[in-house]
């Protein structure tokens, strides 16, 4: 169940990371919520954004790749704890 969680986590890592190589070429406005497709893509994506935007501090690149992880492997492990009870519930019927 850790390998599991752990693959939730590291795709987020990529995401995070290419959100950021795309905000720094076009810096400084380069996700502002103006662009409401990539508005919209970054708070599903990348949550911390959404909470940084709205409370106004600054936020490193380290910790956003950290918090983001974070959130990814915390909806993995709610996901893989309920995922046994839903295969139970699908194979009973």
């Amino acid at each position: 169940m850790k390998r599991r969680i752990a693959i939730w986590a590291g795709p987020d890592l990529l995401v995070a990371g290419c959100w950021a190589l795309y905000a720094f070429p076009t810096f400084p406005s380069a996700i502002t919520p103006a662009e409401r497709i990539v508005w919209t893509l970054v708070n599903v994506t990348c949550p911390i954004v959404f909470a940084g935007f709205h409370f106004h501090f600054g936020i490193k690149l380290y910790w956003v790749l950290l918090a983001n992880a974070a959130m990814y492997a915390f909806v993995g492990l709610i996901v893989e704890t309920l995922r046994p009870k839903i295969e139970a519930c699908l194979n009973s019927n």
